[in-house]
């Protein structure tokens, strides 16, 4: 009888890595990501299919939509989804570099070769960190806009609802970002528009009482709309309640 191979952390990391860029309703061993990452970490996409939907047990998000996802996760599968979950900023960066690591091609670290020491790395790190946050974005969000519902991804924009600048702690976690085109999101960056903890769309007073052509098509006719909602990492409530509070001009 064959001996099964354990996972290890490192594959697990990737596995969640990838778990965060792929839309819920594609994990299956036929997605080319899926197959992609086996053959990278040397596993059948079977196994690496059925790991992720292991992670969706975890997944609160799912969980407050009555999903459940697969009832065979190990402790280790547990342990590993925590550590990323509460250190988004660091583990972000270790599963994007693992990543590189595994491929042929070491493309973030070929962009930034004119760049030396200290600089370089901050440069690498940020644009690792932003490249996963926006694709984890854009896979809970189907690649849509989550206010107008368009769905061309050079429109669309992984923006955040506690500013960079305000929680580095969660800067990268999804569950503190929506996906929006690049209107609104300059709209809601500055208080112009905030999304309730219910998950309605509100336009501040300002707007509201400009009723040109260009208001009521871009922004009133949003007012009290609901959000259209990710598959996955809701936004969370507290965020939310932070914009709500702090950011919005009402």
């Amino acid at each position: 009888m064959t001996e099964r191979k354990l996972w290890t952390r490192n594959e697990l990391i990737l596995a969640i890595n990838l778990y965060c860029k792929i839309p819920f309703g594609r994990l299956h061993k036929g997605n080319p990501e899926i197959i992609k990452l086996a053959s990278l970490i040397k596993r059948t996409p079977s196994a690496l299919a059925w790991k992720l939907v292991n992670f969706a047990s975890f997944d609160p998000s799912l969980k407050a939509r009555g999903i459940k996802g697969a009832k065979n996760a190990s402790r280790l599968d547990r342990e590993i989804w925590n550590e990323f979950f509460n250190d988004w900023e660091s583990m972000a960066i270790e599963s994007e570099m693992l990543l590189v690591s595994k491929q042929e091609s070491k493309t973030i670290e070929h962009n930034f070769m004119e760049k030396e020491g200290e600089e370089k790395e901050r440069t690498v790190k940020t644009r690792v960190n932003q490249s996963f946050f926006r694709s984890a974005l854009l896979a809970s969000y189907n690649n849509k806009c989550c206010i107008a519902g368009i769905s061309i991804p050079e429109f669309l924009i992984a923006s955040h609802i506690v500013p960079w600048s305000v929680d580095s702690k969660n800067r990268l976690n999804p569950r503190n970002g929506i996906l929006v085109n690049a209107l609104h999101d300059k709209a809601f960056e500055f208080g112009f528009i905030t999304i309730t903890i219910d998950y309605k769309i509100l336009i501040c007073s300002d707007l509201l009482n400009r009723k040109d052509e260009s208001n009521v098509n871009y922004f009133h006719k949003y007012h009290n709309k609901s959000l259209i909602l990710p598959s996955r990492f809701l936004p969370d409530k507290e965020f939310l309640t932070y914009h709500n509070n702090e950011r919005f001009r009402h």
